[in-house]
């Protein structure tokens, strides 16, 4: 079976791929700063008792560390080879990811993002490592037009963040185009991942002021912060509130598997695709959504736009579909219901 090195892989994106890797009996080395994150969470997913008939810990890896550290990288792919289970893939989630504070830290979004990832891939082709899933994200997209992106949208991004993004796909398309014969390549652009394994075993639960709509609106729920800001209620949609595209984290994280195994069954290739669910529901649809499902009342206020927001951004998913067949099955209740049960069993 494959050994799959998550950078990243205790966030809330990665922590959902640990848990498909491990039901699909992969060997899993992981490899994470714990910045933006805790190592608590391989313990609570070890727990889990559906994992248990699949959870090996003799298949598994933890190392507290940054990807700009290219010894430490170096080192543990080197002890993979030595011990002959060479890192076979790559996923990719490790990065600073808060558009509103990459405004103000450019430098830094730079440095960890883009830096780190020419480190790794350095490594990755030092030990004849090809394969490679990159978590990228929606807003590389341009932002002009009808806020309805495929994966041949222009790339135009608005701010630090999706510069770093969109650099990083550069990188890799200069990659596979100097060795076309060895790289297989996705770039996964999500949309806006929210929700939690249903066994609330894992959350959401960013350090600091949260900078995504999901975690400040469960952070209101739990009495944290005094009420949710929408920016805007005037925008050109039917309740005035901006439009996007929630997709539940564990289809993301299924959808991760599936490129996976499309690549290694393919011939080299760059794979661009789009991560949504191809339904666009309104910032006032996710709390009235919210409420329902919880019953619990989310108190908000709307302010002002924000520089840089567009009226709605949804995601065309039907090559994800054609491609690899992946479907997402979560309705934005699931998505409600999961998110709320995880921040109540982690607080």
């Amino acid at each position: 079976m494959k050994n799959i090195l998550l950078t990243g892989g205790t966030g809330f994106i990665g922590s959902h791929i640990f848990i498909q890797l491990i039901k699909c009996g992969y060997y899993i080395t992981i490899i994470d700063s714990n910045i933006n994150s805790s190592e608590k969470v391989i313990k609570r997913i070890s727990d889990m008792s559906e994992l248990t008939p699949f959870f090996d810990i003799k298949k598994f890896k933890f190392y507290k560390g940054d990807i700009r550290n290219e010894i430490l990288l170096n080192d543990i792919f080197l002890s993979a080879k030595e011990q002959n289970n060479e890192i076979d893939a790559v996923i990719h989630l490790a990065g600073l990811k808060a558009v509103r504070e990459s405004k103000i830290k450019p430098l830094e979004y730079w440095e960890s993002n883009v830096s780190g990832s020419i480190i790794l891939f350095k490594v990755m082709q030092k030990f004849n490592c090809y394969n490679f899933i990159f978590s990228s994200s929606a807003t590389i997209y341009s932002s002009d037009g009808t806020g309805f992106f495929d994966e041949d949208t222009i790339i135009k991004p608005i701010n630090p963040y999706g510069n770093t993004k969109a650099a990083i796909e550069q990188i890799l398309r200069d990659l596979f185009d100097s060795s076309p014969n060895l790289w297989r390549i996705a770039c996964l652009r999500y949309f806006n991942p929210i929700g939690a394994h249903p066994s609330g075993n894992v959350c959401e639960d960013p350090k600091g002021i949260p900078n995504n709509i999901f975690p400040v609106l469960l952070k209101v729920a739990s009495r944290e912060i005094d009420c949710l800001e929408v920016f805007g209620n005037d925008w050109e949609t039917p309740d005035g509130t901006g439009i996007r595209d929630y997709v539940h984290v564990l289809d993301i994280a299924d959808g991760h598997i599936m490129v996976l195994k499309y690549l290694m069954k393919n011939p080299p290739k760059v794979l661009n695709l789009n991560l949504g669910t191809g339904v666009g529901k309104s910032v006032m649809e996710l709390i009235n959504t919210f409420e329902e499902v919880n019953q619990i009342k989310i108190n908000y206020v709307f302010s002002n736009r924000r520089e840089g927001d567009i009226p709605r951004s949804v995601a065309n998913i039907d090559l994800a579909k054609k491609l690899i067949g992946w479907d997402p099955k979560n309705k934005l209740a699931d998505m409600c219901k999961d998110g709320w049960r995880s921040k109540l069993n982690n607080q």
